[in-house]
């Protein structure tokens, strides 16, 4: 597990505020997003070079559309080591990083080890290539995927509510140090 070293960092209203529209469109300008939340242009760069400083704004991202790409099909596979010790862990997780069709990968505790979301161009991509890829891996048990038929919702814009209390006063965060 990581032992990373936490700051606090002070978080006011207009951190917050600035926050939320980055995450509905970090395109915008800082013009623009300085009207959206009553602060000058400059005020608003200050701001974003800080927050990208500590690492609270990690990068900027274009989000493409997976099915438009030819990416029709997504699955939430759940894949479990044979042993909980060893080698296999980090093994897997190396040998993880390089699949691109894997989107997402997290190390969970219960049933899985770890669950993964998982883009192919087909049922037929997504079984002979990607899951294939993934039982090879030295250490993988069990794969158990779930295919998913609609999506309800998926966002990238994280809930910062509790950080910003109708109070203005600045509120701490953790950060890695």
């Amino acid at each position: 597990m990581n032992q990373e070293k936490y700051d606090d960092l002070l978080l006011d209203k207009f951190d917050i505020s600035l926050l939320i529209a980055l995450q509905k469109d970090a395109h915008a300008t800082n013009q623009q997003v300085g009207e959206q939340i009553h602060l000058s242009a400059s005020q608003v760069s200050r701001r974003i070079q800080r927050l990208e400083s500590t690492g609270i704004i990690r990068r900027y991202v274009a989000l493409l559309d997976a099915a438009a790409m030819g990416l029709g099909v997504r699955a939430m596979s759940y894949v479990t080591l044979s042993r909980q010790g060893g080698d296999e862990g980090p093994a897997f997780e190396r040998e993880i990083i390089a699949i691109p069709e894997v989107l997402d990968c997290y190390a969970v505790a219960g049933e899985s080890d770890y669950i993964m979301q998982i883009v192919a161009a087909d049922l037929g991509v997504l079984s002979e290539s990607v899951l294939r890829k993934i039982m090879r891996i030295k250490g993988v048990a069990n794969i158990r995927s779930n295919i998913v038929l609609n999506c309800i919702k998926s966002s990238t814009e994280l809930p910062l509510g509790h950080i910003g209390k109708a109070d203005g006063a600045a509120r701490k965060v953790r950060i890695a140090g």
